[in-house]
């Protein structure tokens, strides 16, 4: 049987071989039939504008090297070819409305060279997986050992708030504060309030190392000396939990001008009134106005009923109710927070007496009360009895009565704080029940916090004496008398495996050792050295009065004593 050829009748006719990238021969095209297939004339697929910055636009290999290149390489002509953008605002949640037309900021090399660019990762553990429906009533995730982890990241950030720097922000060193940080979301003065722009910042003392608030009047000239004597010596008896305490007051001229401050505790991450419920402007980071719930406003009435009597208590009037001189500090909880200025400020032209200042609080109280169930700002009232009789419709009518009652005034009767207590008496027996609930709930976060930090002093006491080797005129102190004793209990808390080799990672078993140890208990357990010819078995108890003899011969020999002592 013949065998058949392996090339067609058109192999004859195929058009020459020629390398990918190359180009044909003038004499092999005008050979090639048109109506054949020529695969040199067809050119190959090339993804395009995957490097930004190759100018490289044709095929072969100069092209196809650049997809194995380190990505790293091509970052100078990336940033070469990104659009110029800002200055950092480090201050504002939304960076995209600040980063220009390409939505994304670079920050310039050297802006905040001696403070971090970005805030840092607070996910330092695992978020909760899904609830374990499995868990038997004695076992315990590793959850439960920590912090809620929600608490946790907003304590975090609070305290990244207070540590948080501005190297290059121009602000002046003053006598007592230093490190500066400007709290002002808008570079807009206003002068409403006081009648002098004001400015807030964070500062550190230098006297405590505590951080405080700083509000400063620019452009004030202080005409009488016993203005800050008299007032802060009456507004610093006050201490309440809805209030800002106000600490000092004194002027400088270390800003450029005549200026007042006034110093202020310091509640990181914390928001006003207006912030937190109305949009102050276009493009700026704070949300539009929504409908407040009623609960909420009966809480901010609540709080706010506080602080008034804490200061009417002491014959003095808050004068200074508005909704961005109200701090919310956490969830639905609120703090007066410019008390005192007015005081200073119109200390020889106020006339009012207390009284009527006092009365003029409660009016002030209603209006900022309504602003927020009406969901318009104070300013834009026009017709405060309309807006009133708005509020049938979503509220109910003891609010409504409450609102009435402070807002309008009655000739015949002269509205004190203590009568509206009365008034509203089970909605502040409804809030004290909250918040003791609130307390509760916190206690109990404390009391497994308190256990941990049991652990963590015991964990760094038995840390100093293991593998520390030699000590004094002693060889291999560490690994002599209790010292080796203690070394094994060390391996059998964090450094047992299973059967199979694997390590065993149980923070329960970490924790449950550490807290017997602490506790000194008579329990037994069994230590083995990693060769297995060496086997102890003390209890909890002796092992704790090992632990204190080792601890406080390392004592004996450090030149600072205990740790915490000095």
């Amino acid at each position: 049987m013949k065998k058949s050829s392996t090339f067609s009748s058109q192999a004859a006719s195929a058009a020459p071989f020629t390398p990918r990238g190359g180009s044909a021969t003038p004499s092999a095209q005008q050979n090639a039939e048109p109506s054949l297939f020529n695969p040199a004339t067809i050119r190959e697929f090339t993804p395009q504008s995957y490097d930004i910055g190759n100018t490289n636009s044709g095929n072969g290999v100069a092209q196809d090297t650049s997809l194995y290149a380190d990505p790293f390489t091509s970052m100078g002509a990336m940033g070469q070819a990104l659009p110029p953008v800002g200055q950092f605002n480090p201050y504002a949640n939304e960076q995209n409305a600040l980063a220009g037309p390409s939505g994304a900021f670079y920050p310039q090399h050297g802006t905040y060279a001696a403070g971090p660019l970005q805030p840092p990762n607070y996910h330092l553990y695992q978020p909760y997986d899904s609830y374990r429906t499995d868990l038997q009533p004695w076992q315990r995730s590793t959850y439960d050992f920590f912090i809620n982890d929600k608490l946790r990241e907003e304590m975090q950030k609070k305290m990244f708030a207070t540590q948080q720097t501005m190297p290059n922000s121009g602000l002046p060193q003053l006598d007592r504060w230093h490190s500066l940080f400007p709290l002002d979301t808008s570079n807009r003065k206003n002068s409403s309030s006081f009648g002098f722009p004001s400015w807030v910042y964070k500062a550190q003392s230098t006297r405590n190392g505590r951080h405080y608030a700083l509000r400063r009047l620019e452009g004030y000239r202080l005409t009488n000396e016993n203005a800050i004597l008299a007032v802060m010596k009456e507004w610093k008896k006050i201490k309440n939990a809805n209030i800002v305490t106000v600490h000092e007051a004194f002027t400088t001229r270390d800003f450029g001008d005549s200026s007042l401050i006034f110093a202020y505790d310091y509640h990181p991450l914390s928001k006003t009134l207006q912030e937190h419920h109305f949009q102050t402007a276009p493009g700026t980071r704070f949300r539009g106005p929504t409908n407040v719930q009623e609960p909420v406003l009966w809480g901010y009435m609540c709080q706010i009923t506080n602080a008034l009597k804490a200061i009417h208590s002491a014959k003095l009037a808050a004068r200074c109710i508005e909704l961005s001189k109200i701090l919310v500090s956490d969830k639905n909880r609120i703090r007066l927070a410019a008390c005192s200025i007015l005081d200073v400020v119109q200390f020889e032209t106020n006339n009012t007496s207390i009284a009527e200042l006092q009365q003029q609080d409660l009016v002030k109280f209603g209006k900022v009360i309504l602003a927020l169930a009406t969901n318009t700002p104070t300013a834009h009232f026009t017709h405060i009895n309309a807006a009133v009789e708005s509020l049938g419709t979503k509220y109910t009518a003891k609010f409504k009565d409450a609102m009435l009652w402070l807002i309008n005034s009655n000739p015949s009767e002269t509205k004190t704080i203590e009568k509206f207590i009365i008034c509203i008496s089970d909605q502040m027996t409804s809030h004290f029940d909250l918040a003791l609930q609130a307390d509760d709930e916190k206690s109990f976060i404390l009391g497994k916090e308190l256990e941990n930090g049991r652990v963590a002093r015991s964990l760094m006491k038995l840390a100093t004496i293991t593998e520390r080797g030699d000590l004094g005129n002693m060889l291999n102190w560490s690994e002599t008398g209790d010292r080796y004793q203690l070394k094994l209990f060390r391996d059998y808390v964090f450094h047992q495996v299973e059967a199979d080799g694997k390590p065993r990672l149980s923070i329960g078993h970490m924790v449950s050792c550490m807290n017997k140890l602490d506790a000194g208990i008579e329990e037994m357990v069994m230590l083995t050295s990693r060769d297995g010819e060496t086997v102890f078995v003390p209890t909890y108890r002796e092992l704790r009065q090992m632990f204190d003899r080792a601890f406080n011969e390392l004592v004996k020999h450090s030149k600072h004593g205990a740790p915490g002592q000095n």
